[in-house]
Order: C-alpha cells, then structure tokens, then sequence
C-alpha cells in the first residue's frame, strides 16, 4: 500500500504501545517514520523493525515531550534526516489512575506537562516546518475526556484540553493548509493494558467477558484500529478534513 509513500511523519510516544503501531503502520503506507519518546532500547528497537522489515527508513530520536527543548530537538532532527515534515501524531501521554481528592498540583503539572503542553509545543515546531504544501496534524484523544471516570479526573481534563487546542489549530492553520484532527480512543488492548489488569488479578476470561459487557461492538480495540485512523487522517484522503474527531472506541464510554 501507498497511501504515504513520500510523506514523513513524527510520533511522539511510539516506543511501545499504540504509538509503536501506529508507526509501523505509517511505514506500511509507505511513510518515512521519526519514532520519539523516552525508552532508548525500545525506541531504536521499534526503528530497526520498521527498517528490517517493512523496508523503509525509519529514525528513532530521543524526547520526553514534558521538555521544551526536546521537542523543537525531536521535529528539527526529523527534517534533516529526511528533508522535511508532512505530518505529526501526538500520541505522547501518561495516565496515572488517582482520586479526585488525592489528587495535587505536582501530579497535575506532570501530566498537563505530558499531555497538552509537550502536544502543543511539538505542533508549534512542527506547523513552523511543514512547507508550503501543508500538512496534518493528528491528536490522540480518550473517551475519559468526555466520561465520569474518577480515577482519571487529571488524565480526563488534560484530553479535554487536547480537543480545544486541536480545535484552535485548526482554525488557525488552515491559511497554511494544515490540517488538525483528533482520534478518540477507547478501551486499547495495549501490552501496558493487558498487563495491568493481570496485576490486579483480572484473567482472559474476565476481560473477554467484560469487554462484552461494556463495549457495544463487543472486544477491546487494538492499536491497529487506532492506526487506521491515524493513516487517513495523514493522507491525502482526508485532504478537507480538519477540526474533526474519529471515534475509534467500539462505542465504550467510562462509566461511574
């Protein structure tokens, strides 16, 4: 498939998890991929995946989006190693599961860090370097952002942000001809998922009868059908498309 070929894209956060498939799925379309986040081994890991087995050239540059300076680093070194920018995914983010009233500012700060503001300063640079062509900006969203979750009051709130500052550049890019798109995800069977709910004891049978449950489309996504998204929303398909958001969530919403 081609629906990228010529195009470059950075993911932030796609050392592991839906980041990583969704980078892999990029370069399947034949995109050029810059893989950033925090795990050295994983990331470089992720890049000779891609090269060995899908033949195309694929980078992994060290960012902790919390950090300015890596973010202007993770977007300028994706141009000079392949001449330029088409296409950003922020999918960079963390999610620590505490009370509402356990919650504080540290945390806050911690995650809004992760979560909006290295999403907005990695746009920035990016929108900065896309050339006269355009081109996409896609932001990885959450069900809890519109759900009652009370564990992820802080995670929630900062997805919410996520969708506004989307929504803003939009608007305020479109004179450019860059496009900004969110994807919502829901119940994601990530290797961090699956080994989570093991921890506090929940097996395959349990989760398999409660995604039944819970999810109108029956089963727990995966990071493909994110990448899915991700993959139109990068290509010219979608070309008047922007200020939009894909459910990609098999009709689940957090519940109380």
């Amino acid at each position: 498939m081609d629906r990228l070929r010529g195009k470059v894209v950075a993911v932030t956060g796609a050392t592991k998890g839906i980041g990583r498939d969704i980078a892999k799925a990029l370069a399947r379309e034949g995109a050029n991929v810059a893989i950033g986040g925090r795990s050295a081994a994983e990331g470089k890991a992720a890049a000779r995946s891609i090269i060995d087995e899908i033949g195309i050239d694929a980078i992994y540059i060290p960012c902790d989006v919390a950090e300015e300076e890596d973010c202007r680093r993770f977007i300028g070194e994706t141009c000079e190693r392949f001449g330029g920018i088409d296409g950003l995914v922020n999918n960079a983010g963390i999610f620590p599961p505490v009370p509402f009233f356990e919650s504080d500012g540290e945390l806050f700060d911690r995650v809004y860090a992760t979560n909006i503001r290295g999403a907005f300063l990695c746009s920035k640079y990016a929108a900065m370097a896309m050339g006269e062509n355009g081109g996409s900006i896609v932001h990885i969203g959450s069900t809890h952002a519109f759900g009652a979750s009370p564990h992820y009051s802080v995670y929630g709130t900062s997805k919410g942000a996520l969708y506004s500052f989307g929504a803003f550049l939009a608007r305020n890019m479109a004179k450019r001809k860059i496009r900004s798109n969110c994807i919502t995800v829901g119940w994601v069977a990530t290797d961090g998922e699956l080994e989570r709910l093991r921890a506090d004891g929940k097996d395959e049978e349990w989760l398999a009868e409660i995604s039944g449950q819970r999810i109108p489309l029956g089963r727990l996504q995966t990071g493909m059908d994110i990448a899915y998204a991700a993959i139109y929303l990068l290509s010219d398909e979608s070309a008047q498309v922007t200020e939009t958001d894909i459910k990609v969530t098999g009709g689940f919403q957090p519940s109380y």
